[in-house]
């Protein structure tokens, strides 16, 4: 692999992590293996294990090994593994810490697939569950039981994009002898350091903007020296791995990440702006806002954000939402975010949060700005309002 590069800035980084052209007939991107059965040259070879880091297929290939040093670099993390999607990493790393017994608090805004694996596969182990309210801060103490085991946190969060306190919120956790997990796919490698603020194990759904063009899923657990054995053997005994075709894909993306990040970012302000200042609109829900109740929390612990965030209404009728959504053309309605194209779905907190003071009252939405010129989705959010209001 590619020489460690922590020397230089996060843009140039992920242009240079992962590769190693003279090793591969100066061919600048690591070639593509296809591999299940790896073949030793000899009994002595096959004694001493020639192929440490690829003696079978599932344990990796050097394509997907590449992949793991980049993350894994731009991290700052001991160790990286790759998951057939951020949904994959996030069960495994918690299948890694938990056992039987165990209280888990995890944050009331978390992924809902997530919160769906929480509430019966880790119930099912004997496993408690334990939601708070994402603005708790210090406040995580006192629902903390003697059997804490780890913090499961994701900031901003999952449809409303509330920000979490994560220094504060790492500290109690690792006082009281209990591990921090974050889901990092908003903040992405580049715009929160995870490791840095406390995290033991970061996780990311890489098909957001890692992947970048909507074509590839894959997760990637990331974690400290601290916590090696229990997060390879959980890995290795699910049997988790990825195609290398995908690693390839994920590869090609990171090498545009910090530039897409860059008009993303740019975009999604813009068109944030100009939102907060429609009659229809109740809220912008962006912490990158100055007057977003997490910004000052979002200023001071991240360096960017993105295009994703949410957008709550005044009011509305399913006619007028219909409306609204069937008028747009550049804002397609689909799930998954963090490609080149922007996309907008509804959003349904019913049975989606129990622990959480603070929620939205009017219809909400979530909203992801790709790379289309900012005017022209203006000019198509401006098109369903108009359809919007004419339905009413």
């Amino acid at each position: 692999m590619a020489k460690k590069t922590r020397k230089f800035q996060d843009r140039t980084r992920v242009t240079t992590l992962g590769r190693d052209p003279h090793a591969n007939f100066g061919v600048v991107n690591p070639p593509v293996y296809h591999a299940s059965t790896i073949l030793y040259p000899s009994y002595e070879a096959l004694k001493n294990n020639d192929y440490p880091a690829t003696p079978y297929g599932r344990m990796g290939t050097p394509g997907t090994l590449a992949l793991e040093e980049a993350i894994g670099e731009l991290d700052g993390a001991y160790g990286t593994r790759l998951a057939p999607s951020g949904q994959a990493a996030i069960s495994a790393a918690l299948l890694a810490v938990l056992k039987p017994g165990d209280q888990l608090l995890m944050v009331d805004s978390v992924y809902q697939p997530v919160r769906m694996f929480a509430d019966t596969v880790l119930k099912r182990f004997g496993i408690e569950i334990t939601y708070f309210d994402p603005t708790i801060g210090a406040g995580i103490a006192d629902v903390m039981n003697d059997n804490v085991a780890a913090i499961f946190a994701e900031s901003p969060g999952s449809l409303t994009f509330e920000m979490m306190d994560i220094p504060v919120m790492a500290e109690i956790a690792h006082a009281r002898g209990a591990l921090f997990l974050f889901d990092n796919t908003w903040g992405t490698p580049l715009h929160f350091k995870a490791f840095e603020h406390g995290a033991d194990i970061s996780v990311h759904a890489l098909t957001k903007y890692v992947g970048g063009h909507a074509d590839s899923l894959m997760g990637a657990i990331s974690y400290t020296k601290a916590i090696v054995p229990r997060v390879e053997k959980t890995y290795r005994g699910l049997g988790l791995c990825i195609g290398p075709d995908d690693a390839y894909l994920m590869l090609r993306g990171l090498r545009t990440m910090a530039v897409r990040l860059k008009q993303h970012e740019a975009a999604g302000l813009e068109i944030s702006k100009w939102l907060q200042g429609r009659d229809e609109v109740a809220r912008v829900l962006n912490p990158a806002l100055p007057d977003d109740p997490g910004h000052a929390i979002w200023a001071r612990d991240f360096s960017g954000s993105n295009g994703l965030f949410g957008l709550e209404l005044k009011e509305g009728t399913e006619t007028q939402l219909a409306a609204f959504c069937d008028t747009l053309e550049l804002f397609a309605m689909g799930f998954s975010w963090g490609g080149y194209e922007s996309l907008i779905v509804p959003s349904d907190l019913v049975g989606a949060r129990v622990a959480t003071k603070d929620l939205p009252k009017g219809p909400l939405f979530r909203i992801h700005v790709g790379l289309e010129d900012p005017q022209d989705l203006i000019a198509d959010l401006e098109r369903g309002f108009a359809a919007f209001n004419a339905a009413k």
